[in-house]
């Protein structure tokens, strides 16, 4: 399978318009930005002109749109923006914007998905790093009756389902099957709100950037001509009626389940906030902000707790050609079988030793520890450690083939996991200090799959045979 690379944009764009919320002009600066960068967003309208990351822990508000909050200074509604990004595949970039509210457009993401593909994209060197899901992750929400659900998938996939119990709206469902699909088929989808909920934002002087033309208003209940008149004088519109299946102002739908594929785009966005691209089939049911947000906590704790074991291995590369192979050793060492316990030298210097040794069922000791259940003895583990520190001392001296290593003294031994036949021990020992008079003193730890199995610090003498 070939490692996919990051990506950038090639230069940057700029989209400007008003905030829904706000109502305040602002520009937007889509810059592109250097590996491993991620998204962030700059309020260059401020002293210093902070930068906020885009992510799920700096989540301030849910309430109509996600905000992004550090220090007191705030960024509103930028999940339309993120899922763009998102579809689009870009992994870094930098989002200058001279407002608190990121424009809202037409209620889309499709005016920042396109200005995105004009501008192209810049391959970086550095890989793509998915979160893969492997096993399944659940959230609930009871009282919001909100659900969600990711399970395995190889690719990222997303199911929607939205029931409002309105007789317009419905029971609806959208899908995509993967992120390639985002920007011909969800992109496009704008926001909705019901006429009940626009009276009480408008009655709360909220909305100050809304309008007819960056959301879908959805009626479910007979409303009187006077009213209708009333909302075309507030959007300055010559007249405003119900069409179809009660959507005001002749609005026409880009897809009879659009509302379901806007739900499924802030999906998108707010699910950006993890920090990393996703693998996985996300299963939502009546999903709002709130949630995806709570959803996205629980993926990125998940993110974090594998990397950190991720970086607790200590990995190394097995497939290299040894410094030192068997032969080269038994020059080295005095040791014979059954008693030579290492089988190749991969990694050496004045300082570090690393040595490998093959654990088979066809060892002498497993005869008798244990016949039911073999376990190579942890004398064995300390003897093989110390060979292979042996190989370290030993290469200090001009004219090894005159010396003998004697081990004078083994400290602090710690045993962690057992070793059985088929595993591959690693052993790497470093010197504490500088050998004076033939004194060695060494820590070393053994690894098997990049986890520590046994550790020791080894104090040796190099004798000069006589």
């Amino acid at each position: 399978m070939l490692t996919e690379k990051q990506r950038t944009i090639k230069k940057a764009v700029k989209v400007e318009g008003v905030g829904l919320h706000t109502g305040e002009h602002a520009v937007l600066n889509i810059l592109p930005a250097p590996e491993n960068h991620g998204y962030k967003f700059k309020r260059i309208d401020l002293p210093g002109q902070p930068v906020i990351d885009a992510d799920v822990d700096l989540v301030v508000d849910t309430a109509r749109g996600t905000t992004l909050g550090k220090d007191g200074v705030r960024v509103n509604t930028v999940e339309h923006i993120l899922a763009a990004l998102v579809g689009t595949q870009v992994d870094n970039a930098l989002i200058e914007i001279s407002g608190t509210e990121i424009p809202i457009m037409d209620g889309s993401s499709k005016p920042f998905v396109d200005a995105i593909l004009e501008t192209g994209f810049t391959e970086q060197n550095a890989t793509r790093e998915y979160f893969v899901f492997d096993s399944t992750l659940t959230y609930e929400d009871p009282i919001k009756k909100s659900e969600m659900l990711a399970v395995p998938s190889e690719d990222y996939r997303i199911t929607v389902m939205v029931d409002y119990n309105s007789p317009i709206l419905g029971t609806q469902h959208a899908s995509m099957y993967h992120i390639g699909e985002f920007n011909h088929g969800i992109s496009e989808c704008r926001t909705f709100v019901f006429l009940h909920e626009l009276e009480q934002l408008l009655h709360h002087n909220l909305i100050k950037g809304g309008d007819l033309n960056n959301a879908i208003v959805i009626v479910d209940r007979e409303i009187e001509q006077s009213k209708l008149d009333h909302l075309a004088k507030i959007f300055n519109k010559p007249t405003v009626k119900i069409q179809g299946k009660g959507v005001l102002n002749n609005t026409d739908l880009h897809h009879q389940n659009e509302p379901a594929r806007h739900k499924l785009l802030d999906i998108v966005g707010d699910l950006a906030l993890v920090g990393v691209p996703i693998k996985g089939h996300i299963l939502a049911a009546r999903p709002g902000h709130a949630a995806n947000v709570s959803f996205a906590k629980m993926i990125k704790e998940l993110v974090v707790a594998r990397k950190k074991k991720k970086e607790e291995l200590v990995l190394f590369d097995l497939n290299a050609k040894p410094l030192m192979n068997i032969l080269d050793i038994m020059k080295l060492l005095p040791h014979r079988q059954p008693f030579l316990f290492i089988d190749r030298i991969i990694e050496l210097s004045p300082s570090h030793v690393v040595g490998v040794k093959n654990v088979s069922m066809n060892e002498y000791f497993f005869q008798g520890h244990f016949p039911a259940e073999p376990v190579m003895p942890g004398v064995i583990l300390i003897e093989a450690m110390a060979q292979c520190g042996g190989v370290l001392a030993l290469k200090t001296v001009p004219d090894p083939e005159n010396y003998l290593t004697y081990f004078l003294k083994i400290d602090n031994v710690r045993f962690k996991q057992k070793v059985v036949p088929g595993d591959t021990v690693v052993f790497k020992l470093d010197l504490l200090g500088p050998i004076r008079r033939g004194l060695t003193h060494m820590k070393g730890v053994a690894y098997v799959a990049g986890k520590p199995v046994m550790e020791a610090e080894m104090l040796a003498q190099l004798v000069k045979e006589k």
